[in-house]
């Protein structure tokens, strides 16, 4: 059996421990707690200088005296400041060990137990270092940044030009390091920050913002094509119509801009913003209202909604009509279009309350037809790209189940597609109305 732990303890100390070693004891024991302090005000000068915010900083730079100099100096270069910060809590924290261990060698003769040497020194430094120069000083500079900034500025700034030839060469060999880096830097693709934000709990990222997050990461990919409003959903106005006629379809249709077009809508006129009718309500019948079309701005399905939310936002449009590869006229989109396709359904006081789905449980819902296939796998809060090898060119949800069924499905007429049954709740004889979708669970 080994000896009691207290027997082993007082082994340990050292017989030749004289009064003239307790004042070196005393002064070795304020050298530590002066360089844990100095530890404390580098780690925390590295929280609460990089943690600082526009206001903040604004706030400091306005500060008369060296203060403002050394803040805006040492925010302008983040990598000197991030090196002297290193370079100094290292010295720091070499200095502890040192004088700790001369410390405990006075006290202590590890001669019978020199293992215990090494762990006495190794966990108390550890403890001290890790508690009071790092854990205490940065919990407090992050709630306090702007105090300790501050205070911990000149000294830090000070600092950098004792240890300036240092900083120079680790600055140096960083930048080295970081240019190989960068080089060969891991582009993440869409599918795996998909992934990425998809593993995400629910309590640090609620399901919408999920959502919202998911969409802005596919933003880039999504073409107009996938959300514009199709062909037979365009509400537009007849070029021969006269100035009341058109005075009625605008009031039955809602919209402030509507195009206008010619025989058909592959032949669009332009674009009538209903604003530029009001001073005109008195007119007669006769007015010729042509005059205050404004030109349509055209664009193709492949555009990719980023650059178009951009192209709106220089030209100071919000409606494009949207062509084919033959010119001819299949959709119509929006900024609101855009803005849904991140933040979802977006509807103010003028819209219709369309009930374009239903839930009916977890796994069944009721579609229109019309709807977008993006947009029903948003709805069901699946992937996308579950119907790819299948949708081909189709866009709405009657368009992949023709797909499937090569013909017109008849009204009752259920079609299977992997986990997916799409059963026919409304069909005419010429398209599909309404879809019932059932998933089977614990299969997706």
């Amino acid at each position: 059996m080994g000896e009691p732990p207290l027997s082993a303890l007082l082994q340990i100390f050292n017989p030749e421990f004289s009064s003239s070693d307790s004042i070196s004891i005393i002064f070795s024991i304020i050298g530590i707690i002066a360089l844990i302090f100095c530890s404390a005000c580098f780690s925390g000068s590295e929280n609460a200088l990089f943690s600082l915010n526009t206001t903040q900083l604004e706030n400091l730079q306005e500060i008369p005296g060296p203060k403002s100099e050394a803040i805006n100096f040492l925010t302008r270069n983040p990598k000197k400041l991030l090196a002297t910060i290193l370079i100094a809590n290292t010295f720091v924290n070499i200095a502890v060990v040192m004088v700790t261990s001369a410390m405990f060698h006075t006290i202590f003769d590890f001669e019978v137990y020199p293992w215990l040497g090494v762990v006495l020194e190794l966990v108390l430094v550890t403890f001290m270092l890790v508690l009071f120069g790092e854990v205490i000083p940065k919990i407090y500079s992050f709630k306090h940044n702007e105090k300790v900034a501050e205070l911990l500025a000149v000294p830090l700034y000070r600092t950098y030009f004792v240890l300036r030839p240092l900083v120079s060469v680790l600055e140096h060999s960083t930048s080295i390091i970081d240019k190989r880096i960068t080089r060969k830097g891991h582009i993440f693709s869409a599918d795996e920050l998909t992934h990425a934000i998809e593993i995400t709990s629910e309590k640090d990222t609620p399901k919408q913002e999920k959502s919202i997050l998911k969409s802005v990461v596919n933003f880039g990919n999504t073409n107009v094509k996938q959300i514009m409003q199709q062909r037979p959903d365009i509400v537009g106005a007849e070029y021969n119509l006269n100035f009341n006629q058109l005075m009625l379809h605008i009031v039955d249709s809602g919209y402030s801009r509507i195009p206008v077009y010619e025989n058909n809508l592959d032949q669009i006129k332009g674009v009538l913003f209903t604003k530029d009718l009001l001073t005109h309500m008195d007119e007669d019948a006769s007015y010729d209202w042509r005059k205050l079309l404004r030109p349509a701005f055209f664009v193709p399905e492949s555009k990719k909604i980023d650059d178009l939310l951009k192209e709106f936002q220089t030209k100071r449009m919000h409606l494009a009509i949207v062509v084919d590869e033959f010119g001819g006229t299949s959709g119509l989109v929006s900024m609101e279009d855009i803005v849904e396709e991140v933040f979802g359904e977006i509807q103010d006081e003028f819209d219709e309350d369309e009930h374009v789905f239903t839930r009916i449980n977890k796994n069944t819902f009721v579609f229109e037809a019309k709807m977008l296939i993006n947009d029903v796998c948003k709805y069901m809060e699946i992937e996308s790209s579950v119907f790819e090898e299948v949708r081909n060119e189709a866009e709405t949800l009657g368009g992949l189940l023709l797909e499937l069924n090569r013909d017109l499905p008849r009204l009752g007429q259920e079609l299977k597609f992997g986990n997916f049954t799409f059963k026919i709740e409304s069909v005419d004889a010429r398209k599909i109305k309404r879809v019932k979708v059932m998933l089977e669970p614990n299969k997706s």
